[in-house]
C-alpha cells in the first residue's frame, strides 16, 4: 500500500494536471471557460462562435467537436435544447476546464398554412422511395466535414424581404399537424437573386420532392446552409463560393404556396435559427 507521502504526491499531481472549473450559466449570455466567445448566445436555436488556444481539444457532452488549426470552434443548440450541455476544453498537458451551459428556452408560434396540394401534405406511396432518397442525399451533404471556417465575420441575409415564416413554429398544413419549421421564410418576387450568406463549399444541388430546387453550402466545422424552393440554380456541386456570390434565384418549387426563400442552418444535426446568426435584417428589406 503506498505511503501517506506517496499518496499525497499522487493527489497533488492530479490536482495540478486536472484543473477543472465548473460554471452553470442560464440565459442568453454565453461564457466558456478556457475560450473567448466571439459571438452568439446560449439559447434554443442559437449558435456560439468561440476561440480557444491552438492544440486544445474541445468536447460537447463527451463528443469531440471540430476546431480550426487556430482554435476556432462553434457550439449549436437545437430548437428543443432544454437540457444543460457540458463543454470541456483540454490543453495538451491534460489540464481541463469545464463549462455547463443551460440554453434559454423559447416559446414558438403555431403557423397554419392552407391551400397546399394534397400530395404535398400526405405523399402517395408512389413517391415514398423518392422522399427517402432525398433525405439520404441531404444527410450525406450535411455530414461532410471541413476544419476550416470562413464565417467568423458573420452571416449576411441571402435576400431581404418580408419574413413570412419563422424558425421553430409548429406547422399545421391543410389542418394536419406536421413537424416544426426549421427555417426562415423570406417572401420575394420570383427571380430575385439569392446570395451566399458566407463562404463555403457547395455539397448539394438537387430538385427535392418537398423543398424543390435546393442548395446546401458547407461553411466548415459541421455548419451548413440550405436554400429551398429555388427557381434557378447557377452553381454546381463542388464549387467554392464566397460571401455575396449569387447561387440562384427565388422560386416556388416543391411544397410552397408562393415565391419565397426558405433559409436553414444546421450544425451537427442540430437545427439553428438563421435569424439569430444573421442578426436584424437591413431596413431596406
Amino acid at each position: 500500500m503506498p505511503s501517506v507521502t506517496i499518496r499525497r504526491r499522487i493527489i497533488s499531481c492530479l490536482i495540478t494536471k486536472i484543473f477543472i472549473l465548473l460554471f452553470a450559466f442560464s440565459g442568453y449570455a454565453a461564457e466558456i471557460n478556457g475560450a473567448t466567445v466571439l459571438r452568439g448566445d446560449a439559447i434554443e436555436g442559437g449558435l456560439v462562435m468561440a476561440r480557444t488556444a491552438a492544440g486544445n481539444v474541445v468536447t460537447l457532452d463527451d463528443a469531440v467537436i471540430p476546431t480550426t488549426a487556430d482554435g476556432m470552434f462553434i457550439i449549436g443548440f437545437h430548437r428543443d435544447s432544454d437540457q444543460p450541455v457540458t463543454i470541456k476544453i483540454t490543453q495538451p498537458d491534460g489540464t481541463s476546464q469545464i463549462t455547463v451551459l443551460t440554453p434559454e428556452q423559447r416559446d414558438y408560434d403555431i403557423q397554419r398554412i392552407d391551400g397546399l396540394q394534397k400530395n404535398m401534405v400526405t405523399p402517395p406511396d408512389s413517391v415514398v422511395a423518392r422522399i427517402k432518397s432525398d433525405q439520404a442525399a441531404v444527410a450525406a451533404a450535411r455530414q461532410q466535414m471541413a476544419t476550416t471556417g470562413d464565417f467568423w465575420q458573420g452571416f449576411d441575409w441571402p435576400i431581404t424581404g418580408r419574413i413570412s415564416g419563422v424558425f421553430g413554429s409548429q406547422r399545421i398544413l391543410n389542418g394536419n399537424p406536421r413537424q416544426p419549421h426549421f427555417g426562415i421564410d423570406i417572401a420575394a418576387p420570383r427571380g430575385t437573386p439569392v446570395q451566399a450568406p458566407a463562404s463555403g463549399l457547395v455539397t448539394l444541388v438537387k430538385d427535392l420532392y418537398f423543398s424543390g430546387w435546393t442548395v446546401i453550402i458547407n461553411h466548415g466545422l459541421g455548419l451548413n446552409s440550405s436554400f429551398l424552393h429555388l427557381d434557378r440554380v447557377v452553381i454546381n456541386i463542388g464549387d467554392s463560393v464566397s460571401r455575396g456570390d449569387m447561387i440562384g434565384t427565388v422560386g416556388s418549387t416543391g411544397r410552397s404556396t408562393g415565391p419565397h426563400l426558405d433559409w436553414r442552418l444546421d450544425w451537427q444535426g442540430r437545427r439553428i435559427d438563421a435569424s439569430l446568426v444573421a442578426g436584424p435584417m437591413s431596413p431596406s428589406g
